[in-house]
């Protein structure tokens, strides 16, 4: 994949995995299909072995060859993919409007807890440090 390529948005299944990687880190197949085992009794090992063939081509994953098992990485952090979900998110569901999002969210999809965390964020109290937003 050439470096100024935009890496290709993942599916939800891809997103799954990319999920397990995240937390664990470079992983090999067998233990990202274990992960997902724990969560999916329908996860085989050989879908989440050719899922894993499939994203790496598709560079959404880097995969280390010089070792066996082979272990595979995530390209991309996943703070900056789900930012680049988001900003795509905001621009075809929202009409570009953040607000939109965010009041959406607000309405239909927070918890009092999560309330309660977002009002210290925009008050900028988080830890004693200014949290930017006012």
């Amino acid at each position: 994949m050439l470096k100024n390529t935009p890496t290709p948005h993942p599916t939800a299944a891809e997103l799954d995995l990319l999920r397990i990687l995240w937390q664990r880190g470079p992983s090999d197949a067998r233990a990202v299909y274990d992960a997902l085992a724990a969560e999916r009794a329908d996860a085989s090992y050989a879908t989440v072995l050719r899922q894993l063939q499939l994203m790496h081509g598709k560079g959404l994953l880097s995969r280390d060859e010089s070792q066996r098992p082979q272990l595979y990485t995530a390209v991309e952090a996943q703070e900056k993919l789900q930012t680049s979900l988001l900003k795509d998110l905001i621009g075809k569901v929202f009409s570009g409007s953040g607000k939109a999002l965010v009041l959406t969210a607000l309405r239909e999809h927070v918890s009092d807890a999560e309330r309660v965390e977002i009002e210290k964020i925009l008050r900028g109290k988080v830890d004693g440090k200014d949290g930017g937003a006012r």
